[in-house]
This record gives C-alpha cells, structure tokens and sequence, in this order.
C-alpha cells in the first residue's frame, strides 16, 4: 500500500509552532520597540498660531527667564502659558524696537490682534501625559532641584519647541530610582546653559556639585509606587 503523504510532512506541526511563537515574538519585540512615546513623541513638534514663540529668540538671544512666561511653574502643578497682555506687554503697538524690520513687526501683530480682541492665543499643547497619569507636578520637582533641561531638552536653540524626551513611564522611574543624576541646585534649575555643561560634565565623572547635598533638597525619597502617579 502506498504512502498518502510523505514522512517528512510530520514535522509540519512542529515546524508551524515555532513559525508562531517567532511571529509572536517578532511582533512583540516591535511593539515594545516602535509602539512607544520614544518612537511615536519624540520630536512632536505641531504648527503653532501666527508665527508661533521662538524660543531661540527669546529664551537664548534674549536671555530670558523660563518664569517670565511660565510665570506659575514654582508654585502649581501646571506650567501656565503666558495671557496674552503679558505677550503685548513687549510685543503691543509701539513697543517694538524700531531698528527692528517690518517684515518681523508683521509676525508679531497676531498678539496685537488677540489682545485688541480680547481673546486668548490658542497655543497647541506640546507635552502631554495619558489621561489615566495626574498631571506632572512641576512645582514639587523645581523645588527638588529638577531643571527645565531634564524634561523639555535645550529649549534656547529651538526656534520652535518640539518633545525632546519620550516621558514614558520608565523613562520617569530611571530618573526617581537615581534622582542624584538630574538634581542641580534650586536656584540653578532655570539656567539651562550652566545645567546642560554640569549634567555633561557629571556623566563623565566631572562634576562641580555635591550630588550628595543636592539629595538634602528632598523632602522624601522620590515615590515608585503606582499611586504616586496614578490616581
């Protein structure tokens, strides 16, 4: 009696269950590795109303102070945008340098325009956390000694803001494990140019704080339980 189906056919079975377990790992390890806020956020950066904030600009050439604007971030958990008269306060009729152009005069009269109108600018939100984590708490890690660089990059050479880090969950935990590699002194936290030369330096062992002393500056050991966040 002749044989149907050769015997090299029973390896079939086994041969499918491997195909199927290296799928599913193949797709897994793709989750893990493209369906992440480091893949998809990082470098979000949406088209922002009339001629958008330069930060270059203002924060870099002009030096100025991240708390002119986010004039809140020490003493709430939100980091407020600025009302529109605090924008018209530089920026209203008149109050623009006349050495300046008036090509770049003309950038600016969308602020005049809310301001006369008495409405507000609709900026378009950049850093945002799912819905199920409270809201990042950004007075509490001011006052811990966490700078503005750790989260949002180097913002004085972005001509326009765009996420600089993923801000996943492992991502906030590395950072709450070993808080000594973030923490600069509370008065330093908005000098961007001096804490990106000490987080350089401190990577390679070169440090000129005491990151010892800055761990003083907590109240209590940054918390790694679920609740802390999630709530």
């Amino acid at each position: 009696m002749s044989v149907i189906f050769p015997k090299w056919m029973n390896a079939l079975p086994t041969l499918g269950a491997l195909g199927a377990m290296g799928g599913a790992a193949v797709v897994a390890l793709g989750g893990w590795y493209w369906a992440t806020p480091d893949f998809f956020e990082v470098g979000y950066s949406p088209v922002q109303p009339g001629s958008g904030f330069d930060h270059q600009i203002h924060a870099g050439k002009l030096g100025m102070d991240c708390r002119y604007c986010h004039s809140n971030v020490e003493k709430s958990p939100e980091a407020n945008i600025p009302s529109v008269s605090t924008c018209n306060a530089c920026h209203g009729e008149n109050r623009v340098s006349p050495a300046r152009s008036s090509a770049t005069d003309e950038k600016v009269q969308f602020i005049r325009d809310a301001y006369d109108e008495d409405k507000s600018i609709e900026w378009r939100r950049i850093h945002k956390l799912p819905d199920y984590v409270r809201n990042f708490p950004h007075d509490v890690h001011l006052t811990a000694g966490v700078s503005c660089l750790s989260c949002h990059g180097q913002v004085k050479s972005m001509p326009q803001v765009y996420q600089d880090q993923g801000l996943g969950m492992g991502w906030c935990l590395d950072c709450h494990r070993h808080p000594e590699a973030a923490l600069v002194p509370q008065d330093k936290v908005t000098d961007l140019l001096w804490v990106e030369g000490e987080l350089n330096a401190r990577a390679k062992g070169q440090g000129t704080t005491d990151t010892q002393a800055l761990l003083g500056q907590l109240w209590d050991a940054p918390p790694q339980t679920c609740g802390a966040c999630h709530q």
